[in-house]
């Protein structure tokens, strides 16, 4: 399946903390998802990925946060973008 990259960016947040974003757009639907995107979406601490939204064919659009698996309603590239950012904060906020 040919795919057109959209976004490659690391950023760093901190001296212990980077995410990291790739998103492609796809000629045809991903199998699992609704929409012709795919997407892995990555926050690493110490050099442990503890938070990770991505898309792997069949499985559809989810999340990882440490060790849990969470469905993720994707509703467009931008959405998931704050969603992921927002999400990064809430972890950074927490005890």
């Amino acid at each position: 399946m040919k795919a057109r990259l959209l976004l490659k960016r690391k950023l760093v947040l901190s001296e212990s903390a980077f995410a990291e974003i790739v998103i492609w757009q796809l000629e045809a639907l991903l199998e699992g998802s609704a929409h012709d995107y795919k997407y892995r979406l990555a926050y690493v601490v110490n050099g442990v990925c503890i938070l990770r939204y991505d898309n792997e064919v069949g499985k559809g659009n989810h999340l990882h946060i440490n060790e849990k698996e969470i469905n993720y309603d994707f509703v467009s590239s931008e959405q998931l973008l704050k969603d992921f950012f927002a999400q990064i904060k809430r972890m950074e906020n927490s005890p």
